[in-house]
């Protein structure tokens, strides 16, 4: 190793070491253990372009430890990524390292999307960081065979531990990286014996080399503080195209510290400042000098910098010039023009289960909309999202729009996150309903980023049926509506099934979860009902009825019930009205003269095939819940329903007690 690079990984350790300390709390284990393989790697084989951290065609690097983020920020401010102007994206100063952990800096203590260069993705949950850069790697890998190498060309790195490894979605992330052969995905295992409670014998004696070799990656093993060493690893690693690479860094946590240096005490606590200052001077550091950086640290990374800036130059001359630029452009921006969808007709008073509708949406946008891709936790002809017409994606076959995640939900969710964070993609992801409990972290770390991955789920109440209550979603539409930024749309019928992938692919700024249907629906007659769009607003009046002494407002399957419990108060000559609640987080942002209007002042009762928590809002003083606040039953769906109340008779019962 040159002592060059020596001296500028010991300034990044210090950087790290007196941001955690500085902000009293953080992780200066980690990145005082991988900064050896942080200078090497950014140095000698990242592909980026200072003046843009966005800049299409620039590798992917994934801090999957996010609690080393002390790593990505010194490295951030050593290179000088940023785009000058911008609020969150300009270059970091000392200043924003100094203000580490705090309230409203850009340095969180963990890497938060969108709010400081060089962060592909927010994590800190473990595996996660991982399982997003497979979704990157893969997006990279279609975009390349459509598009070809002179468009797309780059890499996908990522930093992990071993807590990232002994998470399960990082395992089914991994299998399926194995499995297809993304041989342009390089992770870099810290591979330092140590976690929070102790050493790794605590709880984990995995042959890791085995067991990746057996997932099909290609490994390796390297002394992670031998900068040559490790730059030799990387170029080895670079060179297997045929499969991911796994190059495990045998390193020290806590390097340099004489007396916490190799000990699970480096990990999650500052070192404290008797400790910062040998550990400085073990390290040839200024004891004295917190965040203590040289002119000749920025001029190690930044010789290179003209160099990078022709390279993204050569590559705005290639995409200006090919007969794929303009589409590729088009597709980069991430518009989705859904007026050029011919969206599928449903005749008033057809019958037709809303997975039946969504499965002729998907064909009518992926038609329309060559950047659509996405697939089902081997459950495609259940949830119908297979893409007909496009093949399968395959191993060195990437080109396809239907992808096959197998059983793997945990890891399906956050790849698609990969997916739409590399760009130039939208992508969905399919299962039933009761496993959005395999999503929930990945649809929550969606929400923070706002990323709008389209989350599919069908058999979406107790009328799944037979399968019981192990796969009947009682409680799990009220837990997604919890998310913040999330959005949970359940259409009434078929055209309502078109507005809704209409909403969810329109919406930017975070994901929607598509709610579904086993059972078919009647589809409802909009010459004396308002339109299917309506439910853009999140809520409407679907039956108006003047001086009503009751409201319905229900949502998905119950909408058609409520109408049918209109119909027989009706009979007894007592008016009812009903309000198609079909996304409450789109409601709810709606004026509150608008929400107002629509609830109206009669006393309401609210109807769903689920758990009732949340709704109270709707119910108000004088109204009631009809829901299914206990699990399901093992029986037709139809028998089920009726057994816990949703039918009918116990509609126009609950509205009659409301009325007095």
């Amino acid at each position: 190793m040159s002592a060059e690079s020596q001296r500028v990984a010991n300034l990044l350790r210090g950087l790290a070491m007196d941001g955690v300390q500085a902000a009293n709390s953080g992780h200066p284990g980690m990145p005082m253990g991988m900064a050896d393989v942080a200078t090497t790697l950014w140095s000698r084989f990242v592909k980026y372009d200072p003046a843009d951290p966005l800049w299409h065609d620039r590798d992917r690097v994934v801090l999957s430890g996010g609690h080393g983020s002390m790593l990505l920020y010194g490295m951030m401010y050593l290179t000088g990524q940023g785009i000058s102007g911008h609020a969150h994206l300009s270059p970091l100063g000392v200043e924003d390292l100094q203000q580490f952990r705090q309230w409203g800096s850009r340095t969180a203590g963990h890497p938060e999307y969108r709010e400081c260069p060089g962060v592909e993705c927010t994590t800190g949950p473990l595996g996660q960081g991982i399982a997003m850069a497979v979704g990157m790697a893969l997006a990279e890998a279609h975009l390349r065979e459509r598009f070809g190498a002179d468009l797309v060309d780059h890499r996908t790195w990522a930093f992990c531990g071993d807590g990232d490894l002994m998470e399960g979605v990082a395992v089914e992330a991994a299998s399926l990286a194995g499995h297809l052969g993304l041989g342009r995905l390089v992770v870099l295992f810290d591979d330092n014996g140590i976690t929070i409670d102790g050493g790794t014998e605590l709880s984990f004696s995995e042959d890791t080399t085995g067991k990746f070799q057996a997932l099909g990656w290609h490994v390796l093993s390297v002394d992670g503080h031998d900068h040559a060493a490790v730059a030799n690893a990387i170029a080895a690693a670079r060179e297997v195209t045929d499969r991911p690479s796994l190059v495990r860094c045998r390193t020290t946590i806590g390097f340099g510290s004489p007396n916490k240096g190799g000990k699970s005490a480096a990990h999650g606590a500052p070192l404290g400042v008797d400790e910062v200052r040998l550990t400085k001077a073990a390290l040839g550091l200024d004891p004295e000098v917190a965040f203590q950086c040289e002119a000749s640290a920025f001029a190690f990374f930044r010789a290179g910098d003209a160099a990078r800036r022709e390279l993204r130059a050569a590559w705005e001359a290639r995409v200006n010039a090919s007969a794929l630029g303009a589409a590729f452009r088009e597709q980069l921006s991430g518009v989705l023009k859904t007026g050029g969808v011919a969206w599928p007709e449903h005749a008033a008073g057809s019958k037709l289960a809303t997975r039946k509708a969504s499965q002729a949406a998907i064909q009518a946008i992926a038609a329309a909309l060559p950047g659509f891709i996405g697939g089902s936790a081997d459950l495609a002809e259940s949830n119908l999202t297979q893409i007909k017409g496009s093949p399968e994606v395959r191993r060195g076959q990437y080109a396809g729009r239907n992808i096959s995640f197998g059983i793997r939900e945990h890891a399906m969710a956050a790849m698609c996150n990969g997916l739409v964070l590399h760009g130039g993609l939208r992508a969905f992801c399919a299962t039933f309903l009761i496993f959005h409990d395999y999503h929930r972290p990945s649809f929550r770390l969606s929400a923070l980023m706002g990323l709008p991955v389209v989350y599919v789920y069908t058999h979406d109440s107790v009328w799944v049926g037979e399968d019981g209550p192990t796969h009947q979603p009682t409680e799990t539409i009220a837990s997604i509506r919890l998310v913040p930024n999330g959005w949970l749309i359940r259409p009434a019928d078929a055209n309502e099934a078109n507005e809704a992938w209409a909403m969810a692919l329109e919406r930017t700024d975070g994901p929607v979860a598509l709610a579904f249907t086993r059972q078919e629906l009647l589809t409802i007659d909009r010459s004396v009902a308002p339109p299917a769009s309506s439910i853009r607003r999140g809520g409407y009046v679907l039956a108006e009825a003047e001086g009503a002494a009751v409201t319905f407002v229900a949502s998905g399957s119950e909408v058609g019930l409520a109408l049918l419990a209109r119909d027989a108060l009706a009979a007894e000559g007592i008016t009812a009205r009903v309000v198609n609640l079909a996304c409450t987080a789109v409601f709810n942002a709606q004026p509150a003269e608008y929400r107002a209007a629509v609830l109206g002042s009669a006393p309401r009762v609210t109807v769903e095939a689920g758990a009732t928590a949340g709704l109270e809002r709707y119910v108000g003083e004088r109204g009631a819940a009809i829901g299914i606040d206990r699990f399901g039953a093992s029986a037709p769906g139809k028998v089920v329903s009726e057994k816990l109340g949703l039918n009918v008779a116990n509609l126009v019962a609950v509205a009659r007690s409301v009325l007095g």
